[in-house]
């Protein structure tokens, strides 16, 4: 029956969202649409709620993000702001709204149903396992007053998924840091068996790796798989770019290597997709960087990172899922270079 409520959980928040936008009129560009969702956000709170859910910009709350569970040793949550599982049917309309305002239909597809793996989760570890799985703790946050004149800021938050936005003047200055994980990577049983909530961030990687000659091999494999994505702080301090560089790729491997790009950017709306391949495409190839530790043969542990002079990818397939299947449990993130949320230092 999880497996079930999982589904229906996707589906009826996908829903639910297209009926609240329906008959608003389109604002013209992403910060519009975000505040826009942002005010309907606030509006549909109570008093309590909305004090819960709103802080001052510069909060040391705003950098404070994580992917992974926050839990105390009672196994409750630690996490700020306000959860889907204490609003009422109307303002989670608003909080998927305002979800949906910062992600392409596809980066919402993607979040929505990482939201709902929380369900098969909690069915394949059981109460007796260490963390709790509920698809209503995942968190809204909003930083400042939304505005079209000055700064503010908002995240959506929970195991797997911290999406954070900083706008200034009605502009979006920074989409990241933005994080999609998945436990499982591909779900080998069941009803949903074959669902790959992110099969791009693999597939071309694997794709690219497997391309690589014997001498390519030399500079882009690592003897040590990169480390985990450091959260709870605006720097990725991922240091130095290692590895080939693009202009040491082939056409066609360097196609792919954009195809991999192109699976993180386009999480985002499409304006802020384009402008970030934009950067993308404008990085002198000598300065783009691909490396990777381990195997790209699925159930064996990799790592791989995407590095230029203003971004990052970092990407880990290392742990074994929830029903013990090895390497089958994603971490991906794409941040900017040298810090994150729009700010200068």
């Amino acid at each position: 029956m999880t497996r079930l409520r999982f589904a229906a959980f996707t589906l009826s928040i996908a829903g639910v969202v297209g009926v609240a936008l329906i008959g608003q009129s389109a604002p013209d560009n992403t910060g519009s649409r975000m505040k826009s969702a942002a005010d309907a956000y606030l509006a549909s709170l109570s008093p309590e709620l909305k004090q819960k859910t709103q802080f001052d910009f510069n909060d040391k709350h705003r950098t404070a993000w994580f992917f992974t569970p926050q839990q105390d040793k009672q196994k409750m949550f630690t996490r700020k702001g306000v959860r889907l599982e204490e609003m009422t049917a109307d303002q989670r309309k608003a909080a998927m709204g305002l979800l949906k305002s910062g992600l392409s239909a596809k980066g919402y597809e993607q979040a929505t149903t990482i939201v709902g793996l929380e369900d098969l989760l909690q069915e394949l570890e059981g109460p007796k396992g260490a963390m709790t799985r509920n698809h209503g703790w995942y968190f809204v946050s909003v930083f400042g007053d939304p505005s079209n004149t000055g700064k503010w800021g908002w995240r959506f938050e929970g195991h797997h998924l911290s999406v954070n936005y900083t706008l200034d003047k009605g502009e979006v200055v920074a989409g990241a840091p933005i994080v999609f994980g998945s436990n499982p990577a591909e779900i080998k049983n069941g009803p949903k068996k074959g669902l790959r909530p992110l099969p791009e961030v693999e597939d071309q990687a694997r794709a690219l790796i497997k391309s690589l000659t014997a001498d390519q091999q030399k500079v882009a494999k690592q003897a040590k798989e990169f480390g985990e994505i450091k959260e709870g702080q605006p720097r990725a301090d991922v240091g130095p770019p290692v590895g080939i560089t693009a202009d040491k790729l082939t056409a066609e491997q360097k196609a792919t290597l954009v195809k991999l790009l192109q699976a993180y950017a386009h999480r985002m709306p499409e304006d802020l997709a384009a402008a970030d391949m934009k950067k993308v495409r404008a990085t002198p190839d000598d300065k783009l960087y691909f490396a990777y530790s381990g195997s790209p043969t699925p159930g064996e542990p990799y790592t791989y990172h995407v590095q230029g002079p203003e971004f990052v990818v970092e990407f880990l397939n290392v742990q074994a899922d929830s029903a013990k299947n090895p390497a089958n449990h994603i971490h991906s993130t794409w941040r900017r270079l040298p810090i994150d949320f729009g700010l200068s230092e």
